[in-house]
């Protein structure tokens, strides 16, 4: 599973004029499930972003996660994020995991996230979505379940 984090003001979602998630301070999640990836890929990655310590403390430090802020999550899925141009010009989302079963992990994600006591907000997946941020700082943050970086 990869996940791209972004500390954000506000972000929001819409699909089709319809605005399906909208959040104030915290973080955007663009998240992609590979081929291989299971519930406790879904799993290592909820709990790190919960508890991701990128909101700044009174001292300036970047020292709190977004349940100490009272921030929400606004998670969005792009399986673009295991796109592979390694070899030519074309994209190759052969590692992605197909739509069915990613579908099956992104919700799951959601609902870890919601477990933690935080608000999360979401896209609609499978659809062609407009993603507005106003990035905070900027901070972002790249996760991999497989811990490649």
């Amino acid at each position: 599973m990869r996940a791209v984090v972004q500390r954000v003001s506000r972000a929001s979602v819409t699909v089709q004029g319809e605005v399906t998630g909208r959040i104030e301070r915290g973080l955007l999640v663009l998240m992609a499930m590979g081929s291989a990836d299971t519930e406790a890929e879904a799993d290592y990655v909820a709990d790190k972003i919960a508890g991701l310590r990128i909101f700044e403390d009174e001292h300036g430090k970047m020292n709190l996660c977004l349940g100490e802020v009272g921030g929400s999550l606004l998670a969005v899925s792009q399986f673009t994020l295991y796109g592979d141009v390694r070899r030519g010009r074309r994209p190759s989302f052969d590692a992605a995991a197909p739509p069915e079963r990613a579908r099956a992990l992104y919700e799951y994600f959601v609902e870890r996230i919601r477990a933690a006591a935080l608000r999360c907000e979401t896209g609609r997946f499978q659809e062609t979505m407009q993603v507005e941020l106003v990035s905070d700082g900027p901070v972002t943050i790249l996760l991999d379940s497989s811990k490649a970086f």
